[in-house]
């Protein structure tokens, strides 16, 4: 079988047996797929694959200057191909089983103030019919935590404002339900009743909350540039993403006292462990608590 038969059935595996959500199953896709490259100039076929060859395909990766990040995702994708070729029998021994992740220095992830937040959302010019979409999506971002693939797959039967929670499917199709502020149903409600029920919907798209001036699902690249735009209009100097009203929404409640566990279910994260990077509060912050807080500092 050919490298290209065995990534597809790859892939296959990674969406139905793994249930991976589609941006990590095109990660790992592209990774092996940079693998095969490397391999086919080389003459090698899979079965004959071994470390020695693989170290010297993350050398050539170095040596391009990808970052550790990089090498690291593209390490994990590797391991999980060859872990399928081991549970397919394709191959006896895994040859990606002694290689070592680079080491990963922790980036912390840029915080918006709620004063900078307050001044994106006043931003917006609501005389456009796109104004109330997009300020109902950056209630819905930094209110409820949303990922950006999450917030353009939201749909109405998704929404439970009766109940104060709104259903999200995260990675590998894990459904979590987050607690919904007034101020997000409140931005929806005029969003769906003033413009989005007036709009040509193209079919497929009826259950979407948010929508193009088409009548289709926005993209996540979308999103991004009406951050970026709206970043530009007040000068903010930060350089934000979707993700970043994620990581202020962790950490704003961190720093109001929110227990990490109960972080950790509304982010819709595994492992605590990749909550703990939202513990970058300010050292002004840490010191006031501890003299708060601390007993030896309570007399």
């Amino acid at each position: 079988m050919t490298w290209e038969r065995y990534i597809k059935h790859f892939v296959s595996y990674l969406k139905i047996e793994k249930g991976l959500a589609e941006n990590s199953i095109l990660a790992y896709q592209r990774d092996v797929f940079n693998l095969m490259d490397f391999a086919i100039k080389q003459g090698i076929e899979v079965e004959a694959i071994r470390v020695v060859h693989l170290k010297a395909f993350l050398t050539s990766i170095n040596e391009l200057g990808i970052g550790a990040r990089s090498q690291a995702r593209m390490i994990s994708g590797i391991k999980q191909f060859f872990l399928f070729l081991i549970l397919e029998d394709v191959i006896k021994n895994d040859p990606s089983e002694l290689l070592e992740m680079p080491k990963i220095g922790k980036k912390l992830p840029e915080v918006l103030e709620i004063e900078e937040i307050d001044a994106l959302i006043a931003a917006i010019d609501l005389s456009k019919n796109e104004g109330h979409r997009n300020r109902a999506m950056l209630e819905t971002l930094y209110s409820c935590g949303l990922r950006v693939s999450e917030l353009v797959n939201l749909r109405f039967s998704d929404l439970f404002f009766e109940e104060g929670f709104i259903r999200v499917i995260g990675k590998g199709n894990k459904e979590r339900l987050v607690p919904v502020s007034p101020s997000v149903e409140k931005e929806i409600g005029i969003y769906n009743d003033f413009i989005r029920r007036h709009q040509h919907i193209q079919p497929g798209n009826e259950n979407v909350v948010f929508l193009n001036r088409r009548g289709a699902k926005l993209t996540r690249v979308m999103i991004f540039t009406i951050i970026k735009n709206l970043a530009n209009e007040i000068g903010l100097q930060k350089n934000i993403s979707p993700h970043t009203f994620r990581h202020s929404f962790a950490t704003h409640l961190l720093e109001g006292g929110a227990n990490l566990r109960a972080i950790q279910e509304m982010l819709g994260h595994e492992s605590i462990t990749t909550t703990e990077i939202y513990t970058h509060l300010d050292q002004r912050f840490i010191r006031e608590a501890i003299i708060s807080y601390h007993p030896r500092n309570i007399k």
